[in-house]
């Protein structure tokens, strides 16, 4: 892990180097003043007139989704949809990807907004299901940044540089972040920062930076009894490895009540975690947890290869490295909350001061390892509504449709904002991993 946050760092430092391109890029040269950026004002009028079209596109989403690396329809309706606003429009791009580039009118920078396509797997939804489902919000996703696309492409004459939008394939299973990126997009669009939003259990309007915090990663690990006990030892091993939690991942909607709580309460409860879950079949204990900080991973594994090899004979196996915690720059986090603030009223931005432990992460970290940028939660709770109507994977999740154009709101004045300026994002994570850190789902 050491070796990924020297690597974030280095790379963070030469993000917006890459020469050529493929989907466009825009001239870096702007000086401040240049013109004014767009008005927050001009990009209200513009979300009044879009909002029913765009509530109607987000239905039409959600009838028809897709599980991860299948979103062919998906991305057809994206693509559709961003050529008609006037966009270069490239498909294919690491899997079902979609990346639209808008070209302002005066010089300035080139940023990314990413949105996730994909459905939720039914073995992913809270109790399973029949189906993939939009028990993730991507529908609402998607529907905000096709809306920002529309409202800042009505807006080209006032639009400073260029943005990129990448709609983001099989986000569910933490490949299509790394798929997209191992394209070179980003080095062949010039990104100089990225951003993104996800719904979340906060009241409709709501928004919540995460500076220097984000979403846990994930680590697994496959434990192997012997002898002619092995399935009793499996079953104890899995009790002991359970003992690791210090936190119990949710099990009724009070429970996610104090998450949430937690999660707004400096040095909370939530500030240091482990959530563990193990299973035993048979002679195999299977582990998959969540930790924070990053850093914790060792620790735990240290902890589960000591609990294995205290058993004759057993193995235990980590397949692959941990997934990263997201972790997003504190200064950067910072910043939005001015913007959003100034923009769309104090009461408008909460804080979280930790990531929430049954989330199982977000491959967003993979382009936070390499760029600045902020990603934030999109408050989609109906008021009075049961919080599993608004928490992510429970299978009646069902958003607050009127968080569409307050996210359209938001991010396309943000996204204008950061295009106009000449000086960029800092990607300072507050002394978590260095620039930029990441994540993991």
């Amino acid at each position: 892990m050491e070796r990924t946050l020297s690597r974030r760092t280095l790379l963070a430092g030469a993000a917006g180097a890459g020469a050529g391109a493929v989907w466009g890029t825009a001239g870096e040269a702007v000086a401040d003043g240049w013109g004014r950026p767009v008005a927050q004002r001009a990009v209200d009028a513009e979300v009044a007139r879009l909002k029913r079209g765009l509530i109607a596109l987000r239905r039409d989403i959600h009838r028809h989704p897709e599980g991860p690396g299948q979103e062919q329809r998906t991305a057809g309706v994206v693509a559709r949809e961003l050529r008609a606003a006037g966009l270069a429009v490239t498909t294919g791009v690491g899997g079902h990807g979609v990346v639209g580039v808008l070209r302002g009118s005066r010089p300035g920078r080139t940023v990314a907004y990413r949105a996730d396509m994909d459905a939720v797997p039914p073995e992913d939804i809270v109790g399973g299901g029949p189906a993939p489902a939009h028990r993730c919000g991507h529908d609402v996703h998607t529907t905000v940044a096709i809306g920002i696309a529309q409202v800042l492409a009505r807006l080209r004459r006032q639009l400073a540089g260029s943005v990129v939008f990448l709609f983001q394939p099989a986000e569910e299973s933490l490949s299509g972040a790394r798929a997209l990126i191992d394209t070179g997009v980003l080095e062949r669009t010039r990104v100089t920062e990225i951003h993104a939003l996800h719904c979340g259990p906060l009241p409709v309007g709501r928004f919540a930076v995460t500076p220097g915090f984000g979403m846990p990663g994930q680590d697994k690990a496959e434990v192997t009894a012997s002898g002619p006990d092995a399935a009793d030892a499996a079953r104890q091993l899995t009790a002991e490895i359970g003992t690791l939690a210090t936190v119990a991942l949710p099990q009724t909607p009070a429970d996610l009540e104090r998450i949430v709580a937690a999660a707004q309460s400096p040095n909370g409860p939530l500030a240091e975690f482990v959530a563990v879950q193990a299973q035993a079949q048979k002679a195999k204990v299977r582990v998959s947890y969540r930790c924070w900080p990053p850093e914790r991973y060792l620790e735990v594994r240290q902890h589960i290869h000591r609990l294995a090899t205290s058993y004759p004979g057993a193995g235990v196996d980590f397949p692959a490295d941990p997934f990263p915690a997201m972790v997003c720059p504190e200064r950067d986090a910072h910043v939005l909350a001015h913007h959003l603030r100034r923009a769309l009223g104090r009461d408008a931005v909460t804080e979280l001061h930790a990531a929430f432990p049954p989330f199982s992460g977000e491959d967003f970290a993979l382009y936070l390892d390499r760029l600045p940028g902020t990603f934030t939660f999109l408050g989609v709770r109906t008021p009075g509504a049961p919080i599993t109507t608004s928490y992510p994977h429970y299978p009646d999740f069902a958003p607050d449709e009127r968080a569409i154009s307050v996210g359209v709101r938001a991010m396309a004045g943000w996204i204008a904002d950061r295009t106009h300026w000449a000086h960029g994002l800092h990607g300072g994570s507050g002394g978590v991993g260095g620039i930029g850190s990441g994540s993991g789902r």
